[in-house]
């Protein structure tokens, strides 16, 4: 699959040009405060439908690698995380950087463990993902629909302090999928006599709301900030091995976490990178000296978030759930494309999915010599004021959004779902368990009712898919372990 992959890409040498692109554009979108990488997927998916599949996905996987990597130079130069992914990066590149006196050491120490973390889920990528889907092969409806709700409820599980706000955005999210025709019956359904629902929400319109225009209306009160400047002096190809003296370890480390962490539904690179810095700090001899600029910060932080891409592409292909928000988009790319992500595709689209795995592992390689080579270009994107480049956002969604079937309908979905996500940020409520509750949903329905269908209306029949009754059972688990941490931790405190 890897070779018949390689030569699908190679076959079609403009879906490397494109990827390069999309590495390039996805950097500067990292590396600008706000501007995340779900944003910069969101805008680009509606050109891609015209593309061949190989083409388009290769567009979107340059975004993803390059967009996530490119969170770490304004972590470092401004002590602000270009993408959520980079926070930890913050506690040791900004010190280094401007305490220390040493941005580039910090910038290529950053950008080493970025690649490495990466190429590590490759891999694990290339190695895992085939022969999960061959097991998928012989998932069943309970299976499925067990895998959906554990996603949903691990999603539920790390959306901060307070669960029942997390609770309430899943169930809108699943609320908002049953708008149309129903899955099995085929009747419309919750469309209140309007014409216009009966095809339900427009997932595009719906994710382009609730991620680009509501963080840019959030965005809009920060039009005046004006970010302080630091240069690359000492920056290097290949960080100096004295450098990573001691971080060898904690690099291989924090890129299997990573990938680990990608794996399961929902997580995403900051829960990854915040893991992976605690781990690196309990296993170092020196804890006390992480906050203050050390490499071995970076390296965990960095090696982590990245390793979270390939990590996250594995549910995605071969079971079609997605590993974080950003898989959950490319996965919408690729039902745009006509194309279920599921593990059939590994049968029937073979070079497809070798040439999707490559052209990752590929990404990682060029994310570095491209983010390497225009680092002073990047730099100075930090200068652009948003006062001028919000506008030209919020045009692009207005455009992806009615292009993709031509109705107006969707631009008023845009608007509205917008308008609620600044509402839910107001709030405090987290947008991402609605947007995996919207594409979970019809998943975890279909398979139900299914299953139903299929054992006459018994439910205990769940009982006898041992395999249904783990997945569930662990996602339970992921739902109630903060709390039970949290009582363990109080007990603990009271006895001392």
């Amino acid at each position: 699959m890897f070779l018949s992959g390689l030569q699908y890409l190679l076959s079609n040498p403009m879906s490397v040009v494109i990827m390069c692109m999309g590495i390039f554009g996805g950097i500067i979108f990292g590396s600008i405060p706000g501007l995340t990488s779900a944003l910069a997927l969101i805008l680009v998916i509606p050109f891609t439908y015209s593309l061949q599949p190989v083409i388009g996905m290769s567009l979107l996987i340059g975004i993803y690698v390059g967009a996530i990597s490119g969170g770490l130079i304004a972590a470092i130069l401004l002590n602000i995380p270009g993408t959520p992914s980079s926070i930890a990066t913050c506690w040791d590149g900004y010190p280094m950087a401007v305490k220390k006196g040493q941005p580039g050491k910090a910038i290529s120490i950053g950008l080493f463990s970025s690649l490495i973390g990466g190429l590590i889920s490759a891999v694990l990528l290339i190695l895992i993902a085939p022969q999960l889907a061959r097991v998928a092969l012989t998932f069943g409806p309970w299976e499925l629909f067990a895998l959906g709700m554990m996603g949903l409820l691990v999603v539920i599980s790390l959306t901060g302090k307070d669960k029942l706000k997390g609770f309430i955005s899943a169930v809108l999210g699943l609320l908002i999928a049953m708008v149309g025709m129903d899955p099995v019956s085929g009747i419309a359904r919750m469309t209140f006599g309007v014409w216009q629902l009966s095809a339900g929400f427009e997932s595009l319109s719906l994710m382009m709301g609730l991620l680009a225009l509501g963080e840019i209306l959030n965005q809009t009160f920060q039009l005046g900030t004006v970010y302080e400047k630091y240069g690359t002096k000492g920056l290097s190809f290949i960080p100096p091995f004295k450098d990573l003296k001691g971080c060898w370890k904690t690099l291989l480390v924090s890129g299997l976490m990573g990938t680990y962490v990608g794996i399961l539904p929902g997580i995403g690179g900051n829960v990854a990178s915040l893991l992976a810095y605690n781990q690196a700090r309990q296993s170092s001899k020196n804890p006390e000296a992480f906050g203050t600029g050390i490499p071995e910060g970076i390296v965990a932080s960095e090696a982590a978030n990245n390793a979270v891409n390939g990590g996250a592409m594995i549910p995605m292909m071969t079971l079609g759930i997605p590993g974080d928000l950003n898989t959950a988009i490319m996965m919408g790319g690729l039902m745009i494309m006509g194309l279920q992500p599921g593990p059939l595709l590994f049968k029937t689209q073979a070079p497809l999915m070798g040439a999707i795995m490559v052209g990752y592992l590929l990404a990682n390689i060029f994310m570095y010599l491209i983010e390497f080579g225009f680092m002073r270009f990047f730099i100075k994107a930090l200068e652009v004021p948003k006062r001028l480049l919000l506008p030209v956002i919020v045009v692009c969604c207005i455009i992806g959004c009615y292009a993709v079937n031509n109705r107006v309908f969707n631009v008023g979905v845009l608007v509205v779902s917008g308008i609620l996500a600044f509402l839910f940020q107001q709030l405090e409520i987290p947008t991402a368990p609605m947007i995996l509750g919207f594409i979970l949903g019809p998943v975890c329905e279909k398979n139900f009712r299914t299953a139903l269908i299929m054992s006459e209306g018994n439910l205990d029949y769940i009982f006898r898919r041992p395999v249904a009754v783990a997945l569930l059972a662990l996602g339970v688990f992921f739902a109630f372990w903060p709390t039970i941490s949290s009582w363990i931790r109080r007990r603990r405190v009271g006895k001392q």
